[in-house]
C-alpha cells in the first residue's frame, strides 16, 4: 500500500452502500472487513431497509488509504456499490470549554455504541441563501450561532441513554457539510428524535437535509449468513 495518509487531528469517516450481487463471495467478504479491523481501524457493518441498498459499512480509522482498501476489496467481492459519503470526525468551533474527554469522544470514537442496533444515517447542511430574504446560517455573527447551536444540543442531550449521535464533517469532501449517524436501541427513537429537533431554530430555519438511510447494525458474518 502506499504510505498512510493520515489527518492530524481526528479520523477520516467511509460509510459505503451495496446491493448484493447473486454472485457474491461472502468469505470474501468477512475477510475484507476483519483485515481491516485488525488493521486497528472500525467497520460497523449493517442491513439496509428499502430500496436504497442491502447492506452498508461504516467505516473509520486514521488511514486514508487503508479505507480505500477496504472500499476496493469489498467492491471485488461481487457487492455492487450504489452510494457513499466521505467525512472526518470533529470538534467544532462551538465546543469551546467542552471537557477535553467529551471532545476526544468526539474526534475519536468508539462504535457502535453497545446494545444499539438500529442505525440511521443522513447528510445536512447550513442554508446558505444569498439574498431575496433567504435564510443565511454563515451570516449570522458567532455568537448568535453559538446560541442556537447550544440550544439544538440541549434538545439532543434529551435522549441521552436512548439515542447516540456521531457528527462527522464533510464541507470540502462530499455534497453536504455533515454526515450524522444516528444508533438506537429502539428504532422508534431514531424518528422522534430527528423529528424533535427540527423544531430548534437551528434546524427549523438553517437545516438542509440529505437522503436518510435506515438499517440494523450486525456482526458480518450475520450479515452475510442472513442477506448473501
Amino acid at each position: 500500500m502506499p504510505e498512510p495518509l493520515s489527518p492530524a487531528i481526528g479520523i477520516a469517516v467511509l460509510h459505503l452502500f451495496f446491493q448484493v450481487d447473486p454472485d457474491v463471495d461472502t468469505l470474501a467478504i468477512v475477510d475484507s472487513v476483519k483485515q481491516c479491523q485488525a488493521d486497528d481501524h472500525q467497520v460497523v457493518s449493517f442491513a439496509v431497509l428499502g430500496h436504497k441498498a442491502d447492506i452498508g459499512f461504516m467505516a473509520l480509522g486514521k488511514d486514508l488509504w487503508r479505507l480505500r482498501r477496504l472500499q476496493s476489496d469489498l467492491c471485488r467481492t461481487g457487492l455492487v456499490l450504489v452510494d457513499s459519503y466521505v467525512s472526518m470526525t470533529e470538534a467544532s468551533e462551538y465546543t469551546t470549554g467542552m471537557p477535553q474527554e467529551m471532545i476526544d469522544a468526539r474526534l475519536y470514537p468508539n462504535l457502535p455504541p453497545k446494545g444499539m442496533r438500529a442505525i440511521c444515517f443522513y447528510p445536512m447542511s447550513k442554508r446558505r441563501g444569498l439574498g431575496g430574504g433567504e435564510a443565511n446560517w454563515y451570516s449570522l455573527p458567532f455568537e448568535d450561532r453559538t446560541k442556537l447551536m447550544q440550544e439544538h444540543g440541549a434538545s439532543g442531550r434529551k435522549w441521552a441513554g436512548k439515542v447516540s449521535q456521531m457528527i462527522t464533517g464533510s464541507t470540502g469532501f462530499d455534497d453536504f457539510e455533515w454526515a450524522v449517524t444516528l444508533f438506537a436501541h429502539d428504532p422508534a427513537d431514531l424518528k422522534h428524535t430527528v423529528y424533535s429537533m427540527r423544531f430548534d431554530e437551528a434546524s427549523a430555519v438553517y437545516a438542509e437535509f440529505g437522503t436518510f438511510v435506515t438499517g440494523m447494525v450486525a456482526d458480518i458474518e450475520e450479515l452475510c449468513s442472513e442477506l448473501c
